[in-house]
């Protein structure tokens, strides 16, 4: 069973979905919205980054991740040779929690419907988590500081857990653990790709 599977936008685009976003009411987070922020990037992006939540830049914008942090994150995407057009951002909550607070539960639950039908759309070889709120949906019991830079196939899909990149603006040794963390994605790529039988086995956590 996919994450998407049960999602009630099942047949909407992409498009569509984040349509539904910019005028969705069913979490109190958009009472206090100027913008929602559903995402974007390549429908067919082979990679998808996954954060938490919009921050001031992002709900001023509509775009996910343009502020301080998003500068860092489009840097780590071109260490790992990849362009920011290729990829697709988005977050596990649309709109921006009161003063950049952490997603709540029911906020997160509101919002999962829009990340399942875009995973289903897109069905990216690999799914980026960053931070703690993303990763904990695709790596449930873990903690960051355990499974950063590592992968694990959950659901069909290949997750890769990272710190968020916003983290790194306040603790400077985090930044060099991101650069070095991101440098692993290209192997990771290209092992997804290979023949079923050279696949790594679902229990491998490190590529490396």
């Amino acid at each position: 069973m996919s994450f998407a599977q049960a999602s009630p936008l099942a047949g909407l685009s992409l498009a569509e979905v984040a349509a539904r976003v910019l005028t969705c009411t069913d979490c109190p987070l958009s009472r206090g919205r100027t913008h929602a922020v559903p995402g974007e990037g390549a429908e067919n992006a082979r990679v998808l980054f996954i954060g938490e939540g919009p921050g001031w830049h992002e709900d001023q914008t509509g775009r996910p991740f343009v502020g301080p942090a998003g500068k860092f994150l489009d840097e780590l995407i071109a260490s790992a040779g990849l362009k920011r057009p290729d990829v697709f951002i988005t977050n596990v909550v649309k709109c921006r929690p009161p003063g950049n607070r952490d997603p709540l539960p029911d906020e997160i639950d509101a919002c999962r419907k829009y990340l399942d039908r875009q995973l289903e759309i897109m069905k990216p070889d690999v799914v980026v988590t960053l931070g703690r709120h993303s990763m904990a949906r695709f790596f449930p019991g873990e903690t960051i500081s355990r499974v950063h830079g590592t992968w694990r196939r959950q659901n069909g899909l290949v997750c890769f857990a990272m710190y968020h990149p916003a983290a790194a603006l306040h603790q400077q040794s985090l930044k060099t653990t991101l650069q070095t963390d991101i440098l692993k994605l290209p192997g990771l790529l290209q092992e997804v790709n290979r023949p079923a039988q050279a696949e790594q086995p679902a229990k491998q956590l490190n590529l490396f």
